[in-house]
């Protein structure tokens, strides 16, 4: 029998966190019951948290079980042959009503070394911003280990990195290795590598409400920080109706569409894309079907389904493999 493939939505997983809040739930309409909630991971096949479908015939079943079934069909036949039944991304929502801790993440090759896993680059799309956000990225000028232990040390951490001031619709791109910090006051779409290894390096010495301080990781992150000054911010176009490049790295390709009306999208069955709404409404048609996703939406469409119409009006981040 032939499966009918179709624009997969997933059931979102929902973090506690320290530093959340409950914007997940007012901005972006996730269910959260809980006043520190900090993540919604919308696609994932990290361990232990490997989402799951909940439209149509495949509802119940988790992306990994799909990938194993369909591997072509889900994921591409280019992504096939390079990752294999792993599915190479990870997708989130984020709120931070407190800063994030000071953190870093290993590239592949320590990663793969230390815990059999992807290293970490990743990308922000700030979706809302408090007046007065900033993140941290960076160092303010090159540096090295000896000047980080030494102010680390002193708590003086902050006064070498780079903190910048943010604004919705700001994309900052982290390859491994970058210091970094999302700020208080900050709503973030994230895409990364499918990996859940940071390296926590300051956390502003707070205390969870059983009065413990969260475990850092210093000596961890001395051989995976990258000391240079580095350039993260990126610049795009905003072209009505086209995909506008933000991202195109080794590990995911990153479009902005202003959608407002019809686009017709073409694809090779290379590789599965992603969308996630964050702004408006749209419906992806296809075949004689549509569906109807809003602003918070992640969908996944898989690569057997080459042909299909974006329509509405919205902001779409477009992620794919190339």
């Amino acid at each position: 029998m032939s499966v009918k493939f179709y624009p997969l939505q997933f059931e979102p997983i929902l973090k506690e966190r320290i530093w959340g809040g409950e914007k997940l739930k007012t901005i972006l309409n996730k269910p959260i019951t809980s006043k520190i909630t900090g993540e919604s991971w919308e696609l994932s096949t990290v361990e232990g948290d490997v989402s799951s479908i909940v439209n149509g015939i495949f509802e119940g079943k988790s992306l990994t079980e799909i990938i194993n079934e369909y591997p072509n069909e889900i994921l591409g036949t280019e992504v096939y042959k390079r990752f294999g039944k792993q599915f190479p991304l990870l997708f989130k929502y984020l709120d931070a009503r407190e800063d994030l801790s000071i953190q870093v993440h290993p590239n592949d090759e320590l990663a793969k070394k230390r815990h059999n896993s992807f290293g970490k680059t990743e990308m922000w799309y700030i979706m809302q911003a408090d007046a007065d956000a900033k993140i941290i990225v960076g160092f303010k000028e090159k540096s090295n280990a000896d000047d980080y232990l030494k102010n680390l040390k002193n708590d003086t951490l902050l006064s070498i990195l780079d903190e910048v001031p943010v604004k919705s619709g700001d994309v900052f791109f982290l390859e491994t290795g970058t210091v970094h910090a999302i700020g208080a006051g900050l709503v973030v779409a994230e895409i990364q590598q499918t990996s859940d290894i940071t390296y926590r390096i300051y956390d502003f010495d707070r205390k969870d409400s059983q009065g413990n301080t969260r475990e850092l990781h210093v000596d961890l992150a001395l051989e995976a920080i990258n000391y240079n000054k580095v350039d993260t911010y990126k610049e795009y176009d905003t072209v009505l109706n086209q995909s506008n490049g933000i991202v195109d790295c080794l590990y995911f390709t990153t479009n902005f569409i202003p959608l407002d009306g019809k686009v017709a999208v073409h694809k090779t069955g290379e590789t599965f894309t992603v969308y996630m709404c964050v702004e408006g409404a749209f419906d992806i048609e296809y075949g004689n079907t549509s569906h109807r996703y809003k602003k918070g939406d992640t969908v996944l469409i898989p690569a057997a389904i080459q042909s299909f119409v974006l329509q509405g009006s919205a902001s779409l981040l477009e992620v794919f493999i190339s």
